[in-house]
């Protein structure tokens, strides 16, 4: 026991030294030297200790996600069991496949319209009733699917690509690798934590959940903010410390990481993670009763976000303040604005809605940049989306029952095909990281489009 508690002290005080020697290592690197020397005569510890650079600064940001994991999970990191199907790397991001599309050209484009490569699709999967959203997780692993049925559908690319190998022999593939049952009413958006393992959903029951999927046999939520109405929109913020979500009214219980999430109330809600608080802007604009909103989405960095709302307008949110920055009224003239995603560069926003168009914003003056028609959408709360590269926008025809594609600088309409579902098609959401889509559908069935070899 004398020895146990010995050798405890002795490790204690290696510890002590270590630290000592990257605090002093840190300030003299950083040339603070009158600070080093202070510390460094203070705690005995030599001035001229190597360390690698920023060694203390990767150590405390390591520490601090730890930290932050625990937190957003409830329990302590340590009794975390990771599972065995959840491939290591989570929330690393590839390199993209090509450079950003510069939309601030303004030369003539027309007449040099990209070919959309032939995409094959794949039945992956069905719900029990209308199959209503989708979402990819940041490094492309995982899309998960939400559904009128009230569950969550959690599919492993990789499986999925294993599935439709036309030689696989080493008996069924499946792709769906966790269902989560826990609402009380149809999903209506999901979104990915980008460092954990945690997915959450906003749904009509009124509540946002969270689900660990690292879990093999979790189907239930580990948090939940319970509010009075209908959650039509989550979006996690980068850093995955804030959400945005769309709500009618004020939560009451508060239970989350800090995220945008958007409801039937017309100004979108932010919740702190840490201090479990729920924030809406001081200095909102005047709203009427037809501006509930129907997505919300941040930008790659967290600075701003946008907002497509019912009375046609999209606006563009400070990402810090909360505070609205710009309105674009009538940006699809009376009808509903139905979704609304940043560029990778965050200069420009797309957007979609009822009145049948998908349009490109300038986001430092509003003005219109490009317009992409050819595609009737009336009813349904469709998408517009980028593919990965940037390069085209992917939306759907409404009668035809087809996925239309448009060249994102030309604006040409480059490809039409069958959606393969029966009946409309309610959700579109594109990987990004691959050539890679989902298409939700009326029929209750979930779709995988991957570019053909």
């Amino acid at each position: 026991m004398e020895n146990s508690s010995l050798e405890q002290v002795l490790q204690d005080a290696k510890l002590h030294r270590q630290i000592n020697s990257l605090i002093v290592a840190h300030l003299r690197d950083n040339n603070l030297y009158q600070a080093a020397s202070v510390v460094a005569s203070a705690t005995m510890t030599s001035l001229n200790d190597e360390a690698p650079p920023n060694k203390l600064l990767e150590l405390v940001a390591k520490g601090l996600a730890v930290e932050k994991d625990e937190m957003l999970r409830g329990v302590p990191s340590a009794a975390f069991d990771l599972g065995t199907s959840i491939p290591s790397g989570y929330g690393s991001i590839p390199a993209p496949r090509t450079a950003a599309v510069d939309f601030g050209a303004v030369q003539e484009t027309k007449g040099s319209s990209k070919s959309f490569p032939k995409h094959e699709t794949r039945h992956l999967s069905e719900h029990k009733n209308i199959a209503r959203c989708a979402r990819f997780s940041p490094d492309g692993k995982f899309v998960a699917t939400g559904s009128s049925d009230t569950s969550i559908k959690l599919f492993e690319i990789a499986k999925i690509k294993q599935m439709m190998l036309p030689d696989a022999r080493d008996g069924p593939v499946r792709p769906v690798i966790r269902t989560f049952y826990d609402h009380l009413q149809p999903i209506n958006d999901l979104d990915f934590h980008p460092q954990n393992t945690v997915l959450i959903s906003g749904s009509k029951d009124n509540t946002i959940k969270f689900f660990d999927f690292s879990k093999m046999t979790a189907k239930r939520a580990f948090r939940v903010i319970q509010d009075t109405h209908n959650v039509r929109s989550v979006s996690f913020h980068p850093s995955g410390d804030f959400l945005l979500a769309e709500l009618i009214s004020r939560s009451s219980a508060i239970e989350a990481t800090v995220h945008n999430t958007g409801t039937d109330h017309p100004i979108p809600h932010l919740y702190d993670i840490n201090t479990f608080q729920c924030y809406l802007s001081a200095n909102a604009p005047e709203i009427d009763v037809n501006g509930a909103i129907n997505q919300v989405r941040y930008s790659a960095t967290g600075g701003m976000y946008v907002t497509a709302s019912k009375d046609g307008t999209i606006r563009l949110w400070d990402g810090v303040t909360a505070n609205c920055v710009r309105s674009i009224a009538g940006a699809h003239g009376t009808a509903e604005a139905t979704s609304a995603n940043f560029t990778k560069d965050q200069r420009f926003v797309l957007s979609s809605g009822k009145d049948s168009t998908v349009k490109l914003w300038e986001v430092g003056t509003g003005k219109l940049v490009k317009q992409y028609l050819g595609a009737t959408h009336t009813q349904l709360r469709c998408q517009a989306v980028f593919n990965d590269t940037e390069e085209f926008v992917l939306s759907i025809d409404e009668p035809t029952n087809e996925i239309v594609v448009w060249d994102a600088l030309t604006a040409e309409k480059v490809a039409k095909w069958p959606s393969n579902h029966i009946g409309a098609f309610r959700w579109l959401e594109h990987s990004p990281t691959e050539a890679a889509y989902v298409t939700c559908g009326t029929d209750r069935s979930i779709r995988f489009w991957k570019e053909s070899l």
